[in-house]
Order: structure tokens, then sequence, then C-alpha cells
């Protein structure tokens, strides 16, 4: 039963995370100009893109470290290339009007380096939309009380730790477990806090750095959008944005 509950808040908060993040990207490209999408899988944000707004398949731009996906997304005539995003991303500077990274963040080995290169190949006034989970959340500090793993991570490589419910797993029954793989795709390494992405922005020159929290978990799902706004430092996912 508990479980359900924040099943039914997770998705409620990704909803919301996501459906904010799509306009900011949408708000930025006001005045044209290419967009990145860092983790572009097989190109899926670009149709969720445009079903707000018209995009242009040649403004489109991805990265994705899963060749199976690039070509899948190649096939569609989307613009995605393989690369790894904890390396340098290959693009020259100045490059991109928008570069956007939606649940990516938290999967890399190198976030603060990509954090840079994402500022690098931004063109002046460019802007960076970033979605990924926080840490400081009181539903980790609860799990953390009661002797358990953060269910954001980051977390052991074990499947059978998540089957004994030894970790607590929110999100849809659709994403299956995966952290005993070769290559995870769904394993959190790393989990900023809300007031330590903003800061670590700010330190590698960006400005109008803004946030927005999504997810302040237990309180039920009707008072989310008062405590949200109240409280953003402490939600289960947020939204940041910044400019060059």
């Amino acid at each position: 039963m508990l479980q359900k509950y924040f099943k039914s808040l997770y998705k409620r908060t990704m909803d919301e995370a996501y459906s904010l993040a799509h306009k900011e990207i949408i708000c930025s490209l006001g005045n044209g100009g290419d967009m990145l999408d860092c983790g572009a899988h097989y190109g899926e944000k670009f149709y969720s893109l445009n079903r707000i707004k018209d995009i242009d398949h040649s403004s489109y731009h991805g990265i994705e470290w899963n060749m199976e996906a690039v070509l899948k997304a190649q096939e569609n005539n989307l613009n995605v290339i393989q690369g790894d995003l904890n390396n340098k991303l290959p693009f020259e500077s100045n490059r991109f009007q928008c570069v956007f990274g939606l649940s990516v963040l938290e999967h890399l080995i190198n976030p603060c380096n990509h954090l840079k290169e994402c500022h690098r190949v931004l063109n002046k006034g460019g802007k960076l939309i970033l979605l990924t989970p926080n840490i400081s959340t009181f539903f980790t500090i609860i799990l953390l009380l009661l002797g358990k793993m953060p269910s954001s991570g980051p977390h052991p490589d074990s499947d059978i730790l998540l089957k004994n419910e030894e970790l607590i797993k929110v999100s849809h029954d659709c994403i299956q477990p995966d952290s005993e793989s070769d290559t995870p795709i769904h394993r959190h390494l790393i989990v900023f806090s809300y007031r330590v992405l903003i800061g670590y922005l700010k330190m590698i020159g960006f400005s109008e750095v803004k946030g927005s929290g999504f997810g302040l978990y237990p309180f039920p799902k009707f008072t989310q959008p008062f405590f949200e706004k109240l409280d953003p430092y402490h939600c289960h996912q947020m939204v940041i944005t910044a400019r060059k």
C-alpha cells in the first residue's frame, strides 16, 4: 500500500517536471537556433517537443551512447550521433542555442565535466535545461534513518536488494532494473542536491540559474503544488535552467 502511494506521487512528479522542462526548451528556441539533446536515446524527446510546437528536423541534434538507439533515431532521419557524455562533447564551442539533459545527469560518472562541456558548446545567451533527481529529500532522510538506501541513488549494483525491498522502487514497472548488466541504463551513480547543483552552475560561469522542485514527499498529491513552491530544496525532482 505504501509503495503504491509513493508510485502515484512519483508519476505526478515526473509528469509535471517533464512538462516544465519541455516548455523551457521550446521557450529557449524562441529566436531560432539549434538544440542539443544529451542522452537522446532514439530521439523520443524530439517528438514530445514537436507536440508542443513544430520543430525543424535540422535544428535538433542528439548524442547517445547506445548504438542500437542511435541507429533507430537515424532511421527516423534524426540527427543523433553516438558518444559518451562523460567525455568532451564532439561539437565546436558556442554551437547551440539550447542544450538539455532530461533524467541524464544522475547516470554519468563525470557529471561536473559534462556540465562544463554544456557551457562550452552553448552560444552566448544560450540556455541549459536539466531535469534530475535531488538527493536532499525528506524521503531520502527517512529511508536513511530506517537504515535503507536512498531511492534516487546512488546504490549498489544488485537487483537482489531491489527484489527484497531493501531498495525502494517508485518508478513505473515498465522500467526494469538492469543494475547488474555490463552497461546499466537505469542505475544512478551521482545525484546532486538542489543547492549544490545551482551553486556549481554559477561557479562554472552560468548566469540566471533558476530551479523548480517537484514531488515533496510524503505530502498528499493535492497539496504538492503548494509545498513545491514553498520548499523546492527538498523535492524529489528538480528542473534547473541556466543561461551562458
